[in-house]
This record gives C-alpha cells, structure tokens and sequence, in this order.
C-alpha cells in the first residue's frame, strides 16, 4: 500500500465543466501530475478527503469524458 499525497498545499482547480455557478464542482491538483499521482476533491467539502488516481487512470477517464462515453441519467 502507497502513502497518500500530503495534500496541505495543494492549488486545486476546478474542472471545466463545472458551469463556473458554484454548484457541484469536481477540483483537481494539477501540480502533483508529475509525481504520477492526480488528487480529486468535491469543491463543498475543500477539507474533506481526496480520492489519488494513477495519472494513467485519470489520462483514461478525461478521454472518456471527451469522447462522450459518460452521460447524466
């Protein structure tokens, strides 16, 4: 089992499809990308816990989302 990131000076960007309203929005760590790591948090709970993706995984994920292969029900 890994060590989880230390997360206490992360910068945390909002995902682009968020809509900018403040509603439910996804936030990301860009900067640990490098490290092969990339932290997701929900915006309304900024202290909350973050779920750490491969980066491979998260590569995988945003490709689905931008080729359509997930859809609001």
């Amino acid at each position: 089992m890994s060590t989880p990131p230390d997360l206490t000076r992360a910068i945390w960007a909002k995902s682009s499809y968020s809509g900018g309203t403040g509603g439910q929005c996804v936030e990301w760590a860009p900067g640990y990308a490098s490290s092969g790591v990339i932290p997701v948090r929900d915006s309304k709970t900024p202290h909350g816990p973050a779920l750490a993706f491969p980066a491979s995984a998260w590569d995988s994920f945003i490709a689905g989302v931008k080729d359509g292969g997930f859809t609001a029900a």
